[in-house]
């Protein structure tokens, strides 16, 4: 018996998320007295022997051209098959995009029990009991998987990567029946930018206090100074001041990220409920009854266009950046 963990990558290089389920994913393992494997499809770039760091010993990789873009059919057929082969018990995804989509599809076909959104490991004290956000983060819930097969999907920095220096896992081709996709990729706009949004530790981002697309320049130099990635409230992207590939929120793209600096924005319900997962949020707003301040770990009340510029020049000392 086993933990199957889905390795999730793209262009050949493995996402970050990937790391943290399988970190979590060898640590599950270990508490059940398991084995820790891994699965993953398509063609990889980066050496797959050095995630044995994470806790795996073997990963299983299926090859082919047709894996390269994710259609969620396909890979819930693959990945089913290594479940069946590998004698895997438990299936952990990162609760991403592709997770999203892949895991609904797996639990039905196994008829697994699901568990998504998770944020703990597993209380095995008595049964399976899976710890798991919900509300948009208002709350948690506490659900018993009793199935024989069961599936977890992990959000996003909920558990952090622990890797272990000069272990190395063993790689495995596994020959799937691969059936023909339904999805056919024509073209693949990529998204500019330095980071990732997704996978970002530090992100700035910016509201309608910023009155113009005209005044991004001062997030986009902060951003640049921390390595962060850049994003906005959804009016700003209605209003195409930033591209809506930028919209954080409940509406846009939820995040979860270390350090979350919001700089004009009021912090309306949608809005938080996509960023309430970071570890740390900073806001900075001239209205001192803005609602974002109650979720704040630290608050500024004042001027963006006073305090940005002057929280550039002490990060630029602090780095010793001209």
């Amino acid at each position: 018996m086993s933990v199957l963990i889905f390795i999730d990558q793209a262009e050949g290089h493995i996402k970050k998320a990937s790391l943290e389920a399988l970190s979590y994913g060898s640590q599950l393992a270990a508490q059940m007295g398991m084995a820790a494997e891994a699965v993953v499809l398509g063609s990889v770039k980066d050496d797959l022997t050095a995630l044995g760091q994470y806790g795996i010993k073997k990963i299983h990789h299926i090859a082919g051209q047709q894996l390269d873009h994710v259609d969620a059919q396909v890979f819930t057929s693959v990945i089913a098959q290594a479940v069946q082969a590998t004698g895997a018990k438990i299936v952990v995804f990162a609760n991403n995009a592709d997770g999203k989509a892949i895991a609904p599809r797996l639990s039905a076909r196994l008829k697994a029990a699901l568990v998504s959104g998770a944020v703990a490991l597993p209380d095995t004290a008595n049964g399976f009991v899976v710890k798991k956000s919900v509300f948009s983060g208002k709350a948690f819930a506490h659900v018993a998987l009793n199935t024989d097969i069961k599936i977890i999907t992990l959000n996003p920095n909920a558990f952090p990567p622990v890797a272990s220096a000069d272990a190395q896992a063993t790689i495995i081709p596994f020959n799937a029946t691969i059936d023909a996709t339904k999805v056919k990729t024509i073209s693949v706009n990529k998204v500019k930018g330095e980071v990732p949004l997704s996978e970002a530790e530090i992100v700035v981002s910016g509201g309608r206090g910023l009155k113009g697309p005209e005044n991004w320049g001062m997030i986009e130099e902060l951003a640049k100074l921390l390595g962060a990635a850049t994003a906005c409230s959804r009016p700003v992207a209605d209003t195409h001041w930033r591209p809506h590939h930028e919209h954080v929120g409940q509406t846009g793209l939820a995040i979860a990220p270390n350090l979350y600096i919001a700089i004009g924005i009021s912090g309306a319900i949608q809005h938080l409920a996509g960023v309430n997962r970071s570890k740390t949020i900073v806001v900075i707003n001239k209205d001192p009854e803005a609602p974002f301040f109650k979720a704040a770990d630290y608050g500024i009340v004042g001027d963006a266009f006073e305090v940005v510029p002057k929280l550039i020049e002490e990060v630029k000392k602090l780095k010793g950046v001209a």
